[in-house]
This record gives C-alpha cells, sequence and structure tokens, in this order.
C-alpha cells in the first residue's frame, strides 16, 4: 500500500499537549512505554494485579499452539465477584455504579450494594431455571439496568452470555441463537424510542419459533405492551427473579472460561462468534479502562454513550467501569428526544467528567449546530473520547472545541470487537493530540503497518494494520470455528493479526486508521482512503456530513463517488456547489482525489449502532439494486438517495 501520493495525505500540524494539572497527576505516565518494551509479559503480570484472584495464575501467556492463546494460565476468578462484590467488601456499597436515565423521565441511581442483590437474585433465578455452567443465554434487550444484571448474573454463574442488539430482526436473532445453542433467552416486552414503545417480544417470539434448543424465554416488563404469551416457554422476569435471596455464593473459575460470545455484524453469511474468556479480558479492559481515561474512581462521572449491545458497552458501560469501582451514566434513549440538546442536559444534571461516544454522534451534533450545546454547562468535563470509526479532523476539533471547552484532552481510540480492548490511543497525560490521529499503540500493546509482502512501512507510508504481539483481552477463537479464526484473522499475514483495515504511519510515526481496506480505493493505480475524501469534504463550511465510496470503472478501476449531507445553512445549492466541492477536495487532498460525482443527500444510511452502511451506497453509485437493508436504523433512507439520484445531474467537470 505504500506510495508517494500518500507522503501528503492525512498530514496535521495541530498537536494539542496535555494539561499541566493532568499531566502530573495521570495515571500512567511516560516511563509507561519503557516498561512494557523492556519486558511486555511482566508489564501485563503487573496489570493482573488490578483483577483479584481466587487463585494464582502461574504462567502469563502460553503461547505454545498459536494463533490460540491462553492468559494468566491456571489462575481462577469470577467478573461479577471484580466487578461487585469486592467493591461492595472493601466498603464501597453505598458508591453509586450508575446513573440511569431514561428518555421518558425515568431515572435511577443504583450503587454497588443495590447492583450485587439484584445480580445475586438474577443469578438464582436462572439457577433455577436450570442454567449450568457452560450454558449460553442470550440477551435482547434495550439500555436499562435489568440487561446489565442479566449480563452479571450470568457471567457470575459461569453461563457465557450472546447480547443481541435490541435493534435486530429475528432472522439475525436466530442466526446467533442456533450459532451457540442459546437455551435461555432474556428480552422485555419493549422498549422507549423517540417517545413511544418499540415492541421486542414479537421479535424475539418470531426467532425462537425456528430455534429449538430455546426452553426459555424471560421477559422484563418495560413498557407495559400487550404480548402474545406461551405458557410453556415464557416467564415473566419478575417472577424468576424478585422471590430470590439476594445472597449468592460465587463460583471462581478457569480464566481461559468463556465469559461471552458477541456476534460481529455487517458481515454477509454465517455470522462470526468471537469468543472472549474472562481473565484477559478483565484485565485488560480494567487496564485500558484507567490508563486511556485517566480514570479517577473516587470523583469521576463517566459516560460511554453507546448501547451494550455491542463491544462498546461491553468493555466501557460495563465490565471496564464495574471493574475499576466507577460511577457511570446509563442512558435509554435517542440524543435527540425530547430535545437536541439531551445529551448536554445529562453532562450537565450529573456533572459528567468523561465522555466517550462515536463520530457519526460528533458529527450529528456538528450539523444541529454549536448553539445547542452551548446552551448547557459543560464545564465538568475533563476528558473527551472517540470510539467505532476514524474521526475526521473537522469533527474532531469541533468535539475538542465546542464540547471540551479547549480544555479536554480527545483520546481517539482504535480497536475492534475482536481486540475486546481499547489497543491504539493517546494517554491523555502524556501524549500530544493529533487531530484524527490515534496516535500509538498502547504500552503493552505491540501494533504496525505492513506492505503488500509483510514488512514494516517507514514512516509516510501506508499499508495493513496489525497486532505483532498477543494482548490479554484478545479473542480466542470464532465459536465452533477454529478455521474461520485461522483463515479470517492469521492467514494474511502468517504470525501476526491482522485487523482488516488500512493505516497510515505519518512522518511522525503516528497511526491514523484508512478505515477497512476494502474502503481503501484504487484509482488509476493510486490507493486512496474514503475516510481522508470524507474529512476533506467535511473540512467544507457547507458539509455536515460524507460518505465517499469506489465504483468500479473501465478506465480508472474505481472511481470515487461521495454522497454529502449539506448543513442547513448551505440548503439549495446546485450544480455550482457541487463543483466548488469537488475543486475542494483536489485543493486539500490534489486532483487525483476529485470525486467523479457528488450527491446531496438528506441523510446517509446508518445501521442502528450508526455505522455507515457504504455497500449500500456503493450498490447505488454501481447502478445496482441494493443489497439487504434490514439492518438499517432507518430503511427509507435508501429510497431517498435513489429519488435524489433521478433528479440530480453528474457534474463530470
Amino acid at each position: 500500500m505504500s506510495n508517494p501520493e500518500l507522503s501528503n495525505l492525512l498530514h496535521e500540524t495541530r498537536r494539542f499537549d496535555p494539561p499541566a494539572e493532568l499531566a502530573e497527576h495521570a495515571n500512567l505516565k511516560a516511563d509507561a512505554y519503557a516498561e512494557a518494551k523492556e519486558d511486555r509479559l511482566a508489564f501485563w503480570a503487573k496489570q493482573a494485579e488490578r483483577i483479584t484472584w481466587a487463585e494464582p495464575f502461574t504462567e502469563v501467556l502460553d503461547w505454545s499452539n498459536p494463533p490460540f492463546s491462553k492468559w494468566y494460565v491456571g489462575g481462577k476468578l469470577n467478573a461479577a465477584y471484580n466487578c461487585l462484590d469486592r467493591h461492595v467488601e472493601a466498603g464501597l456499597g453505598d458508591r453509586v455504579a450508575y446513573h440511569f436515565e431514561a428518555e421518558n423521565g425515568d431515572r435511577r441511581d443504583i450503587t454497588y450494594a443495590e447492583l450485587l442483590a439484584e445480580v445475586c437474585q438474577a443469578a438464582n433465578g436462572l439457577t433455577e431455571l436450570g442454567v449450568k455452567t457452560g450454558d449460553r443465554v442470550a440477551i435482547y434487550m434495550p439500555m436499562i439496568p435489568e440487561t446489565v444484571v442479566a449480563m452479571l448474573a450470568c457471567a457470575r454463574i459461569g453461563a457465557p452470555h450472546t447480547v443481541i442488539f435490541a435493534g435486530f430482526s429475528a432472522q439475525s436473532i436466530e442466526d446467533r441463537v442456533k450459532d451457540c445453542g442459546v437455551e435461555v433467552v432474556i428480552t422485555a416486552d419493549g422498549a422507549n424510542r423517540r417517545g413511544k414503545p418499540s415492541a421486542l417480544k414479537p421479535t424475539v417470539d418470531e426467532a425462537v419459533a425456528k430455534c429449538p434448543t430455546v426452553r426459555k424465554v424471560v421477559v422484563v416488563k418495560r413498557t407495559g405492551q400487550d404480548v402474545a404469551w406461551n405458557d410453556d416457554l415464557d416467564v415473566w422476569w419478575s417472577d424468576v427473579v424478585d422471590h430470590q435471596s439476594t445472597e449468592h455464593t460465587c463460583e471462581f473459575f478457569d480464566a481461559e472460561h468463556p465469559l461471552y460470545i458477541m456476534y460481529s455484524s455487517g458481515t454477509t453469511g454465517k455470522p462470526k462468534g468471537v469468543l472472549h474468556t474472562t481473565g484477559g479480558y478483565m484485565v485488560g479492559v480494567s487496564y485500558t479502562h484507567w490508563a486511556v481515561f485517566d480514570l479517577k474512581p473516587d470523583t469521576d462521572v463517566f459516560w460511554t454513550a453507546a448501547d451494550i449491545g455491542w463491544v462498546t458497552g461491553h468493555s466501557y458501560i460495563v465490565y471496564g467501569p464495574l471493574a475499576n469501582a466507577t460511577t457511570s451514566v446509563f442512558y435509554e434513549g435517542t440524543p435527540d428526544t425530547p430535545h437536541q440538546g439531551r445529551w448536554w442536559e445529562i453532562v450537565a444534571k450529573y456533572k459528567v467528567n468523561i465522555l466517550y461516544c462515536a463520530p457519526t454522534a460528533i458529527r450529528t451534533f456538528m450539523k444541529w449546530g454549536r448553539e445547542i450545546p452551548e446552551k448547557f454547562d459543560l464545564s465538568s468535563l475533563r476528558l473527551i473520547g472517540s470510539v467505532g470509526e476514524p474521526i475526521n479532523p473537522e469533527a474532531y476539533m469541533w468535539y475538542r472545541e465546542v464540547i471540551g471547552g479547549n480544555r479536554c484532552p480527545v483520546v481517539d481510540t482504535w480497536w475492534q470487537t475482536e481486540n475486546g480492548m481499547i489497543l491504539i490511543s493517546p494517554l491523555p497525560g502524556v501524549t500530544s493530540g493529533k487531530p484524527g490521529s490515534a496516535m500509538t499503540p498502547l504500552p503493552g500493546v505491540t501494533a504496525a503497518v505492513y506492505d503488500e509482502s509483510g514488512k514494516p512501512v517507514e514512516p509516510g507510508g501506508a499499508g495493513y494494520l496489525v497486532v505483532t504481539e498477543p494482548w490479554p483481552a484478545m479473542l480466542r477463537t470464532l465459536w465452533g470455528d477454529d478455521d474461520r479464526f485461522k483463515e479470517t484473522y492469521w492467514a494474511r499475514f502468517p504470525g501476526v493479526y491482522f485487523s482488516g483495515d488500512g493505516a497510515k504511519l505519518d512522518e511522525d510515526g503516528d497511526f491514523w486508521l484508512l478505515g477497512r481496506v476494502d474502503d481503501v480505493m484504487n484509482v488509476s493505480g493510486h490507493r486512496m482512503s474514503t475516510t481522508e475524501i470524507e474529512s476533506a469534504l467535511v473540512s467544507h463550511p457547507m458539509v455536515a456530513e460524507a460518505a465517499v465510496v469506489g465504483a468500479a470503472d473501465a478506465t480508472t478501476g474505481q472511481s470515487i463517488e461521495a454522497f454529502v449531507i449539506l448543513r442547513e445553512s448551505a440548503k439549495g445549492g446546485g450544480d455550482d456547489l457541487v463543483a466548488e466541492l469537488r475543486n475542494h477536495v483536489a485543493k486539500e487532498i490534489g486532483a487525483i482525489a476529485k470525486p467523479r460525482s457528488i450527491m446531496v443527500v438528506p441523510d446517509l444510511p446508518k445501521t442502528r449502532s450508526g455505522k455507515i452502511m457504504r455497500r449500500l451506497l456503493k450498490d447505488v453509485a454501481e447502478n445496482r439494486e441494493p443489497g439487504d437493508s434490514t439492518t438499517l436504523a432507518d430503511s427509507s433512507v435508501m429510497d431517498l438517495i435513489q429519488e435524489n439520484l433521478s433528479k440530480q445531474s453528474t457534474d463530470e467537470g
């Protein structure tokens, strides 16, 4: 992937040094990099001291059968004990674990002692239903406290959970339940979304009808909707849990005992069940949560504004924060219900110190305008983070200036479902922030950018992002499919983990994420990043959001096709605006990067987790009927785009 054109791409001269006070009191200092490099396994043994072990491990890493790793060999622990019991035993039972807030006005502060009691009741309830160690439990739930309780109850009894995002279809549930042989499904009658109830149980009913392994469906009453009921299968959560004892003696499991299975989204064919085990995962998320966010658990209020149905929610709403005895915000609702300042109202209400969210959300707030967050007191914030996709410099700067008040470091984090924990990020007390760059691997993590032949590129070069040494929270395999695990992640560059992402090292050696390798276009032999062209478009004052795809072209191999959402102030622009935007990209990057066409659209096709489904845009760009759009948050978006296509002329200039 290395070529001369990339030497000037994603070039950034702005740097933001850590605030002096934060640097002085930072959890991790600069010497952590040298310490980890000198003896990586000793470093990870030290991080394991953050976790309580019922039996100590005898070996940090067994890598005798790569790519299958075993971390903290011989150690025994319980994830729920590490999240709850030990904090209560240490006298922290009255500390708030979650400030729960819902868009319909429901709210509740849940202490560690209260959460422990509820988890014990749920563990007893699941045991009464016959759930045993090793049995798989599916959780299809809204963002309510019972979702966390269900996850921790499963962890407590050693039953691996698979949380399915509560927006997926019946087919998606069926695929996942069948793949890992789920026996019990936990769901709710519905969820509150945009001011009205949204049914969940009918979707589960449709899926379970085709899943003979499921013997019980446990239903939380959330919205009070009427639901179909099968007395042989269905049981109310309250009937299973509420009468149970608040005492439960947990069992301690081997460090490699499965904790959860999370299915990767957006793939074709059979879903990939990413398996995470207990010991290494708990060490990884505890360490990274503490280090990347410079967490001070005695005083900080932490908010990961994501859904528990994704790995970000698992690692940085549930297991990481609870392992660190953190007070977190837990929100059920959308950013614009009942008004577009809802998030900032919550930040001000709970005096949130650390906010972690996706670039998609940040760009949405940009589109709505800075005057909305400026109505709220955001002075409690001291650190802000980004997750889920590369953040373009324009969004980074808006986030830093408008939300962070030009005082908060931005931690732009890179990691994946398969990684379990953050791998590349600035350390807020050590690293100077650079808009758009994830900077460097964390202490203890060894990542590199390889060229086509598997050799590391020099600064200024681009290629494929790999992780060259095992890390504790790494996936162990794909559930029931070791061969696919090896082929997907370890075959491209033997002996190292291939992330599937493209990356560039800038002249300073800092990492820039370029998106999935299939989002790196080959235009007349030049490798062009969709992320970079999107960043150039969004840097134009008239553009709120952009998506770029490569379309097949007989002459150039691929052509660059762009889709943009305009800011309110720019609505009504025609061909002149399109020409201006094309020239703007040429000025920002070079003539080779000028999009062949730019379509102004009212919205972009996004999944319910906020990721743009570029394959649908690629279908439009290549004049195909768009493929499956069932995972879109709003499937009508594709109809609007196709209507616009018939109205807009392509500028070939």
